[in-house]
C-alpha cells in the first residue's frame, strides 16, 4: 500500500491507504557504522524491492555523505530526495519525524539498528500492525537456519519482530541477487570489447596479456599484505593488482615508496604492477570482480558479490573482539570448499586464515613437519603470513569451484525475493 497523508484518525488512514491501491510500501532503517557493508546492503535491498517487486520502499539513513560514496547521485543535503525510484530519508536523529510519520505494510530494521521509539508506537497503533523484519548480518552457521523467521514479541507493544537471517545455504534467507545479474556477467564475459573499454577507462591502458594474472584487492588494514605484495614482486609470471582506493592505499603507497596509492596512481615492481582505482558505485564494482582472476574482498557486500562473480576469491571477514570472526569464517569455508580436495581444501584455509590474521592457526594442519615447516612451504615467506605459491597453484581448482558455487549458492533463493514472499505470507 502506498503512502499517504495521515487522516484524522488511525481508522481513516489505513483506510486511505487501502484505496489508494495495491502496492506494498516498505520502510528500511541503516545506521551505518564504520564502512560500507551496512549501506551497501540496504541499498541493493531497497532496489530490489522497488524494481523487481514493485514496492514503495522509503529508505532511512543516518549517514549521507558516507551513502554518497556508493549512490554518487545522492545529494547528502537534501533530507528527503528519490533516487532510482527509491525515496531517501535522512534519519537525522533518533526520534525522527515525530508524530507526523507515515507508517509502512513492511518495516524493516537493517542489524540490529534501533527504530525510533515514536515510530515503533505508531506501529502498535495502525489497525493492521506491519510487517516488522530485523535483518542480520549474514554468517555461513549451522544455527542461522533454525533461527531464521523466528519470532519475537515485543514487551509492551501488540507487535511482533521476525528475524530475516541472510545464509549460504537451505533454510536461511539466502543473500541478495539481482534477476538480472548473471546475464550482465555473461554479456560482459563475451564482449572483448565491453572489457577493452573497461581496462581503457579505468586504468588507462588495454588488458594485460594471457599470461598476467589480474588481482582486485579490497581489503580492511592488514599486515599481512607486505608479505604479499613481496611475493607478487617476486612472481615468475605477471602479476597485475587492481586497487580500489580506501583503507588498504597506504601499506601500497609504503611498499612502492611513494607519498599516496589513490585513483589514478600506477607503479611497478618487479613481476607486480598495480593501479590505484576510484571508489566506485557498486554496479561498477561487479566488473572489477569479472576482468579478475582472483578477488581479494572484505565484509559482506562485496563477499557476497564475489560469490556471483563465479571466480575464486579470498576473504577479509570484518573482525570482532575475542576472535568471534574466525568461527564464521570456517563456517563459511566449510559450505565453500566442501567439494575440494584435501590438498586444495588445506591450501584455501590456510590463505583465509593467513590473510585474517590467523596464521598460526592456519599452519597447524595435518602437513606440518615436525620442524613446523610445511614441506611444501614457499622459502623466504614469514611464519604465519599468506603464502602465494602454495595458494595459486590450485587456482584451476578453486575456478571451477567458484563456477560451481555461484550455481549452488542460487538453490537458496536471493534474499529479495525470499524477503518479499515471507512478507507477503504476513499481510495476507
Amino acid at each position: 500500500m502506498p503512502y499517504s497523508q495521515r487522516p484524522a484518525t488511525r481508522h481513516q488512514r489505513d483506510a486511505a491507504q487501502r484505496a489508494a491501491g495495491s502496492r506494498i510500501a516498505c520502510d528500511l532503517f541503516c545506521a551505518v557504522i564504520d564502512n560500507f557493508g551496512d549501506i551497501g546492503v540496504c541499498w541493493r535491498l531497497a532496489r530490489q524491492l522497488a524494481h523487481e517487486h514493485g514496492w514503495e520502499v522509503r529508505l532511512f539513513v543516518d549517514d549521507l555523505h558516507a551513502f554518497r560514496k556508493l549512490c554518487p547521485a545522492l545529494d547528502p543535503e537534501q533530507v528527503t530526495q528519490t533516487v532510482e525510484g527509491v525515496v531517501i530519508e535522512h534519519w537525522h536523529e533518533p526520534e525522527h519525524a515525530g508524530e507526523m510519520l507515515k507508517i509502512a505494510d513492511v518495516v524493516i530494521e537493517a542489524f540490529a539498528c534501533e527504530l525510533p521509539g515514536v515510530y515503533v508506537s505508531a506501529m502498535a497503533q495502525r489497525e493492521r500492525t506491519p510487517v516488522w523484519l530485523n535483518l542480520e548480518y549474514l554468517s555461513a552457521e549451522d544455527w542461522v537456519a533454525d533461527f531464521h523467521l523466528r519470532p519475537s514479541p515485543h514487551p509492551r507493544y501488540p507487535l511482533v519482530k521476525h528475524f530475516f537471517f541472510p545464509g549460504l545455504g537451505p533454510g536461511t534467507g539466502g543473500v541478495l541477487k539481482e534477476r538480472d545479474l548473471d546475464a550482465a556477467r555473461a554479456a560482459f564475459e563475451r564482449s572483448a570489447d565491453a572489457r577493452a573499454a573497461w581496462w581503457q577507462s579505468t586504468t588507462g591502458g588495454p588488458p594485460p596479456g594471457a599470461n598476467a594474472t589480474v588481482i582486485s584487492l579490497f581489503a580492511y588494514e592488514n599486515p599481512a599484505v607486505d608479505a604479499l605484495l613481496e611475493q607478487w614482486r617476486d612472481s615468475p609470471t605477471p602479476i597485475v593488482l587492481l586497487v580500489p582506493q580506501g583503507r588498504i592505499s597506504g601499506a601500497l603507497a609504503r611498499f612502492f615508496g611513494v607519498a599516496s596509492f589513490d585513483a589514478h596512481a600506477r607503479a611497478e615492481r618487479g613481476s607486480l604492477r598495480a593501479h590505484g582505482l576510484a571508489f566506485t558505485e557498486q554496479r561498477g564494482y561487479d566488473a572489477l570482480l569479472w576482468v579478475s582472476d582472483l578477488n581479494f574482498v572484505r565484509g559482506e557486500d562485496s563477499f557476497v558479490r564475489a560469490q556471483w562473480a563465479a571466480r575464486p576469491f579470498v576473504w577479509q571477514i570484518y573482525p570482532q573482539a575475542d576472535d568471534a570472526h574466525l568461527p564464521k569464517l570456517d563456517a563459511a569455508l566449510e559450505h565453500y570448499a566442501r567439494t575440494l580436495d584435501k590438498a586444495s581444501r588445506d591450501a584455501l584455509a590456510r590463505f583465509w586464515h593467513a590473510w585474517n590474521g590467523n596464521g598460526a592457526a592456519a599452519a597447524a594442519d595435518s602437513r606440518e613437519s615436525a620442524s613446523g615447516q610445511r614441506p611444501d612451504a614457499s622459502p623466504h615467506v614469514p611464519p604465519h603470513a599468506p603464502d602465494w605459491r602454495d595458494f595459486a597453484q590450485h587456482l584451476p581448482v578453486f575456478k571451477a569451484r567458484a563456477q560451481a558455487w555461484a550455481n549452488e549458492l542460487a538453490q537458496a533463493g536471493d534474499l529479495g525475493g525470499n524477503l518479499a514472499e515471507f512478507a507477503k505470507t504476513q499481510l495476507k
